[in-house]
């Protein structure tokens, strides 16, 4: 029913079906790749205190702490 919703409002699921499923769609497999890195990432800062509790209320510190935690985890 989710499905079928969200095509309805013209968007494409990217995650792939179950196999016990009927209905067999497509997927792109490089863009749920892509989507899994996105969470992945997002998961890792959220183990991350300072990230997640957002002890830097002023909006620049907060994206500098950001920035360094980001390029830590690329470098």
């Amino acid at each position: 029913a989710i499905l079928d919703f969200v095509e309805a409002a013209g968007a494409r699921p990217i995650i792939p079906q179950r196999t016990c499923m009927p209905r067999q769609r497509a997927f792109d497999p490089i863009k749920y790749k892509l989507r899994n890195q996105i969470e992945r990432t997002i998961d890792k800062l959220k183990q991350l205190r300072r990230i997640a509790t957002r002890y830097d209320r002023i909006p620049q510190n907060y994206l500098a702490s950001l920035g360094l935690v980001a390029l830590s985890f690329w470098c």
